[in-house]
């Protein structure tokens, strides 16, 4: 049976056809595409008219390849969503999550509604990025598109409404906004009306493995294709990767490897105790009615930003030529955390990290090589970090942390991360959100039982590569170190706002 999964992250996007035979996946990619933001006056936008067509040429291309698909379904990132008119059109540009619109946001928030009233009330936690904020920034400037929306739209549904007609939200991406209640699974009436925002803006909500129409005929036939079921799958991609996590038992640990790095469990109630929230971690939607109990880390993003900055200053450098300096420059010289607020929407990574180190008391890394060792063993021990609060919060101890994403093919970082963690580590497979949302449409066709199949199906197909803890002594001294600049860095910047 052939399925379509189009998986859009922050960096790309791609078009992948799976078949299911014999209890074992192949996997065929079609059509993959760069996603670059778009600069336009002061702010940043999606470019989702381009990502759109892009789409279309992956399912045209899908069709040509294979004549015979049986369903398609859209993943992609969190929080961003389009606006449309009573018309239903686009009003404008999605905006960008790391547009500047919601700095100081987030504060301005929680005072009207009480920190610990929305998280109660939702399991978010409390990010600048999140629609919430978004949404308000929107409503404080008056945006005119938000003043005439009759819909929004979160980018995968906006999509699937483009190419289907068909408006609805799904749950596990609709979590991420802040505005779902966390025990009815449905937008929040109480939270929608003390920030001001009609009801009547937000679709009706779906679990992952519904049916949702079909291509339209306007598009069958611009693409010559026929019309295509399309299942709402686990929208939001990390959803979909924590599906695919080829885990053996009930309680595991994952680290979606991205751009974005996702550390979790997945849990069958939330945790919304004090702790949680003061150690700012989230309770999202998952398959089956599950929770995505994780943190998010700023991940891959400062190493593709560094990529960048050297690019604009004439040095070009690939991902694996990084990660070859990096071994030469010694180790455990100095340290980050990941997720300041200087890495989010950075001028110059490169020269954020050394001013980072300069704030903190350490001596900044001079050399390419180690900008990105320092990078790299710094999201090592972040992870350590929050591992150990994983452990604490839930109450559970486990023999193994499974890193799934593009991050896998990293294997100095998925070392490194082994060695600080001082578990073993298996990485594999990297194209975990294609797959998670290919086997919720299985699920939803009846050809796979539950998620326990297809998580065995995805162990069967995808080999993964373990990594034993090296090193210890040194890495525990490390972890040491960087507790003590991350907890006084952010004591710091406490005392400075008090």
């Amino acid at each position: 049976m052939n399925a379509l999964a189009v998986d859009l992250g922050a960096s790309n996007g791609r078009v992948v056809v799976g078949a299911l035979d014999d209890q074992t996946i192949r996997l065929q990619e079609v059509h993959r595409f760069a996603n670059d933001p778009v600069h336009v006056g002061q702010r940043l936008y999606w470019d989702i008219l381009r990502l759109l067509h892009e789409v279309k040429q992956g399912v045209s291309r899908a069709h040509r390849a294979f004549p015979a698909i049986a369903s398609m379904g859209i993943d992609a990132w969190a929080v961003d969503f389009g606006l449309l008119d009573a018309n239903g059109e686009l009003l404008a540009n999605p905006v960008h999550y790391r547009d500047v619109q919601t700095a100081g946001v987030a504060r301005a928030v929680g005072d009207l509604l009480g920190e610990r009233w929305l998280f109660e009330r939702t399991g978010i936690q409390i990010m600048d990025i999140n629609t919430i904020y978004q949404l308000h920034a929107q409503a404080l400037r008056d945006s005119v598109p938000l003043r005439e929306a009759q819909s929004l739209l979160l980018i995968p549904d906006l999509l699937r409404y483009l190419l289907t007609g068909r408006r609805v939200g799904e749950y596990s991406n609709a979590s991420t906004t802040q505005l779902l209640n966390l025990r009815t699974r449905d937008w929040d009436p109480e939270i929608l009306h003390r920030l001001g925002l009609r009801t009547s803006l937000f679709s009706e909500i779906v679990q992952p493995g519904t049916p949702v129409g079909s291509l339209s005929a306007a598009v069958c036939a611009e693409l010559g294709v026929p019309s295509i079921p399309v299942i709402a799958v686990a929208e939001h991609d990390t959803a979909s990767a924590v599906a695919a996590t080829p885990a053996e038992t009930e309680d595991f640990v994952y680290l979606i490897s991205g751009t974005w790095s996702l550390m979790g469990t997945e849990l069958a109630q939330p945790i919304v105790t004090d702790e949680a929230l003061r150690l700012n971690f989230t309770n999202e939607g998952g398959f089956g009615r599950t929770f995505r109990f994780l943190k998010n880390i700023m991940g891959l993003w400062l190493l593709q930003e560094c990529r960048r900055a050297w690019e604009q200053d004439g040095e070009r450098l690939s991902f694996s030529e990084m990660t070859q300096i990096s071994e030469r420059a010694a180790p455990f010289r100095c340290f980050v955390d990941p997720d300041d607020p200087m890495f989010l929407r950075p001028a110059h990574m490169p020269r954020q990290i050394q001013e980072f180190c300069r704030e903190t008391g350490q001596d900044a890394p001079q050399s390419g090589g180690e900008v990105v060792r320092c990078v790299m063993e710094s999201l090592a021990l972040k992870y350590r970090y929050v591992f150990d609060r994983i452990m604490s919060l839930t109450k559970q101890r486990y023999s193994g942390l499974h890193i799934v994403g593009g991050g896998v093919n990293n294997q100095v970082l998925c070392q490194y991360t082994a060695n600080a963690v001082g578990i073993p580590v298996w990485a594999g497979p990297d194209e975990a959100s294609s797959l998670g949302n290919l086997l919720v449409q299985w699920i939803a066709a009846g050809r796979i039982a539950d998620l326990r199949e297809g998580r065995a199906i995805v162990r069967k197909s995808f080999p993964t590569t373990a990594y034993q803890p090296q090193d210890r002594g040194a890495w525990e001294q490390a972890y040491a170190v960087f507790c003590e600049v991350v907890e006084g860095r952010n004591g710091h910047a406490r005392r400075r706002t008090v």
